[in-house]
């Protein structure tokens, strides 16, 4: 079984839970806001391959100055509980939809990439195409290097620039139709990438109509083992190692 790098576990019905996660050796459970934190933490209790990160997911519109440091002193406090920062980011989808200012994203950003610093937990991000530059640019400036971009897709340069530095990212199921996605995995180096399903996310293709869980990951190894002229059990040994050692699993 595969390790589930990125999953919003609390937005399943909590019957679905139990079957999810047998399909999993282990998965990241991320957190969307406060009230989505204290929720996946109490999965993270109730089931020992449940792993959580904590944080406010970029696409939605800004918390009070009450409700951010709200978080903020939550999270503190439940440090020990958490594997990761995350899921935190920049808001690409909802700056398509509607004119937003980006400034008070990336500060809020540049706040949750110090405080994975101060607390010395990876950072999960949501940072793709143009805003993965911003992002990189934070990181750099904090020295921050344990990131993990999910679901990423970015130019060419951006790409170089963050297998430079290290950076991870996780690959999703639209990697057995996308071309864009499947020329990322060409590119970039399978120790310094995992598997997602960013479910409950649905995918198209062979997984039309299909509840989003961590079996579709097998599907996803199969694509990278055939790109980078591996078997399938060397790619998803890998990739296991990777994900294992980055989250101290």
């Amino acid at each position: 079984m595969l390790i589930d790098a990125h999953i919003h576990l609390d937005q399943y019905e909590e019957n679905e839970v139990p079957a999810l996660l047998e399909e999993a050796e282990h998965v990241i459970a991320v957190s969307m806001n406060l009230p989505s934190c204290e929720k996946t933490l109490k999965l993270s209790k109730a089931y020992a391959k449940v792993n959580a990160a904590f944080g406010f997911h970029p696409e939605q519109a800004l918390p009070s100055e009450t409700e951010e440091e709200a978080l903020f002193d939550w999270i503190r406090k439940h440090a020990h509980d958490m594997v990761a920062i995350g899921e935190v980011g920049l808001p690409y989808y909802l700056r398509q939809e509607q004119t937003i200012d980006d400034h008070p994203y990336v500060a809020l950003l540049e706040r949750f990439i110090v405080l994975a610093k101060e607390l010395n937990k990876p950072i999960v991000l949501h940072a793709v195409y143009e805003d993965a530059a911003i992002v990189c640019d934070l990181l750099e400036k904090h020295h921050v290097t344990k990131a993990h971009f999910h679901w990423f897709k970015g130019d060419e340069e951006v790409v170089e620039r963050m297998i430079s530095n290290g950076y991870f990212i996780s690959v999703t199921p639209d990697c057995t139709y996308e071309t864009e996605i499947q020329q990322l995995i060409k590119q970039y180096p399978i120790e310094l990438m995992m598997v997602e399903t960013d479910g409950p996310w649905p995918f198209e293709g062979t997984f039309d109509n299909k509840r989003t869980s961590p079996w579709m990951m097998d599907h996803s190894i199969e694509v990278i083992a055939s790109i980078k002229g591996l078997t399938t059990q060397e790619a998803a040994h890998i990739i296991t190692r990777n994900t294992t050692t980055f989250y101290h699993l």
